[in-house]
């Protein structure tokens, strides 16, 4: 079962700063043994004994997006391109994130195209955008608006267009409980936004589609 959202841009939240009064270590650790007991097991048996030291490594890995700039990785670009100024699209961008409701995880991959006008950027620059809206709190249709804003706002291209394809643990795990449900969310600026065409051209392109 697919659900389909298309997103509207929101105002873009890529430069916010990290939250500075963050806790010390102690204090995350005595938070994580307060969840285990939480749950109505022993913090202290054996092998939960290291496991809030190893919650605070893991969360510092998978929310590391928080101490980075998006902005900065598309600082980059390069102009000799021998005129090329079609679309370009990178897709099947693999991600894994965190629900921002129930912090469980968020599975999927991205797609990002862009209509350059007189300058590119590295693809793997555009891989790193996605992991660094990825890990931090998400939720879909946010993440896939703040990764076409970034790249509008920065690159300055004649367009943007971003689909996210997702599974969210918080449906497949709890509540509903329904497996193998997949969320679409999509958003368009510039020439995307208003050419159904271009869309068009994006969606075949992401989906394997030859187009001429």
């Amino acid at each position: 079962m697919d659900a389909v959202i298309k997103q509207k841009m929101p105002a873009s939240s890529y430069l916010d700063k990290p939250v500075t009064d963050r806790p010390g270590q102690h204090e995350v650790e005595a938070a994580v043994r307060t969840l285990l007991r939480w749950t109505g097991d022993n913090p202290d048996r054996e092998g939960l004994i290291d496991t809030p030291k190893r919650v605070a490594k893991a969360f510092r890995e998978m929310f590391n997006g928080y101490d980075m700039c998006p902005a900065e990785e598309l600082g980059r670009t390069f102009e000799e391109v021998a005129g090329y100024d079609d679309l370009v699209v990178v897709r099947d961008i693999q991600f894994h994130s965190h629900c921002e409701h129930h912090m469980v995880p968020i599975i999927g991959k991205a797609h990002v195209g862009y209509l350059p006008d007189g300058k590119v950027v590295g693809l793997s620059k555009i891989a790193r955008v996605v992991d660094i809206f990825a890990h931090r709190l998400q939720t879909q249709e946010s993440m896939t608006a703040q990764i076409a804003n970034v790249i509008q706002d920065v690159l300055n291209p004649r367009g943007v267009a971003v689909m996210i394809e997702a599974e969210h643990m918080c449906m497949a795990m709890r509540g509903i409980r329904k497996q193998g449900s997949t969320t679409l969310t999509s958003t368009f600026t510039g020439t995307f936004s208003d050419n159904a065409e271009e869309q068009i051209r994006f969606m075949t392109m992401v989906r394997g589609g030859l187009v001429r």
